[in-house]
């Protein structure tokens, strides 16, 4: 019987695939234990070497994801294709330490802890060599990751923990899969608070490969918190919606000061000028950042891009009229403009979500096929 089942995601690990599975092998020793990679497509053929190991060993296996990325959706679905008891979860880069390993282990068969995370800010844990700037900045989300997280942390944004299985089905249909921290996805989702042990251990630098930190992670990781703070009433895509919106509208009034005061164009023409490029930028802003999940590429970015145009149109014509007839009910004119300026907002966002990157049609589908496959086990099961 499989114990234990470590959850490794990977994007473009192909060099560390082999010394990963060594340190395992030697840390634990005399434990049942299976290895579960979900790769998301890595251009390095990953997936490929994986498969190559698991002739060899069938202990050792590969989930490749299709046109899907995300740490954290990739770990959910690893912990999900296993039925071991207790599961890890760590990155491919060889920075968390395996050797702590038999200890987290020993540690998560109380009966009062849900999940123990391997911790970098607890005594005798530490950053490693990692540079001051990255320390601050793993400092400041670690503060925010604590204010949504409803249990006591040291290090929230630590990828490295195990936890029981009894667990994660308790919280698994509440989790966002949004980004690259699951750790506080989980404890965010646990109710009630999660019982968290913490196990110290030091960072180590990445020998192979690329960091897959950059500003857009930065950004999914903002939208978590939204998610986890005030999803329940308002989708945190709206507000990065909303935001890039902000951005457009300065972008907007930008283009028409320089043609009025630089090139002395016509009202009319600037005006036409400036609300095309304004609306070109929203839709790329939204399709990197907002939609990132559901990127679109290709003839694609173009079909979408003139849909955009079409419904944000729509949208504009809904926000003059709606204010308009605010206005001539009495009502002060600036609040008349901010009534258009949301309604028109709220236009434009669920019809791009629905027409341009459609976003609901796949949720739709992907809850049917759901539903198609419990009817057939129920009907297996039947039989």
């Amino acid at each position: 019987m499989i114990e234990v089942a470590v959850v490794i995601p990977t994007f473009n690990e192909r060099d560390n695939i082999l010394p990963l599975l060594e340190l395992l092998s030697s840390a634990l020793q005399g434990v049942s234990y299976e290895v579960i990679f979900v790769d998301d497509d890595s251009p390095d053929r990953t997936a490929n070497l994986i498969r190559e190991i698991a002739v060899r060993n069938p202990l050792v296996r590969v989930v490749q994801r299709i046109n899907r990325r995300g740490l954290a959706s990739a770990c959910v679905e690893g912990m999900l294709a296993s039925s071991a008891p207790y599961i890890v979860v760590m990155d491919a880069d060889l920075q968390h330490d395996e050797r702590i390993l038999p200890q987290m282990l020993r540690e998560i068969k109380a009966p009062d802890v849900d999940i123990v995370v391997g911790s970098r800010n607890v005594e005798g844990g530490s950053m490693g060599e990692f540079s001051k700037g990255r320390v601050r900045l793993s400092m400041l989300g670690r503060r925010f990751s604590q204010a949504v997280c409803r249990c006591p942390i040291q290090d929230p944004m630590s990828g490295f923990f195990v936890l029981k299985r009894s667990f994660l089905m308790q919280v698994v249909h509440r989790v966002s899969g949004i980004g690259f921290k699951i750790l506080v996805d989980l404890l965010a989702s646990s109710d009630p608070p999660a019982r968290v042990k913490e196990v110290p251990y030091t960072f180590r630098q990445r020998l192979r490969g690329e960091s897959k930190l950059d500003v857009l992670v930065g950004v999914e990781y903002l939208q978590l918190l939204l998610d986890k703070a005030i999803g329940d009433f308002i989708p945190p895509s709206f507000v990065l919606f909303s935001l890039v919106g902000c951005a457009g509208a300065v972008l907007h009034v930008l283009l028409l000061w320089i043609q009025f005061h630089l090139l002395h164009e016509s009202f009319l023409r600037a005006q036409v000028i400036a609300t095309v490029f304004a609306m070109t930028a929203n839709f790329l802003l939204n399709n990197i950042i907002t939609y990132r999940a559901q990127r679109l590429r290709g003839w694609r970015l173009l079909e979408g891009l003139f849909v955009f145009y079409l419904a944000c149109s729509i949208g504009v014509l809904i926000n003059v009229r709606l204010a308009e007839f605010v206005r001539d009910a009495d009502i002060n004119s600036y609040i008349a403009g901010l009534f258009g300026l949301a309604v028109g907002s709220v236009w434009n966002y669920v019809v791009t979500r629905i027409f341009t990157w459609r976003t609901y049609r796949k949720a739709n589908r992907s809850r049917r096929e759901r539903g198609l496959a419990a009817e057939v086990r129920d009907g297996s099961a039947a039989g």
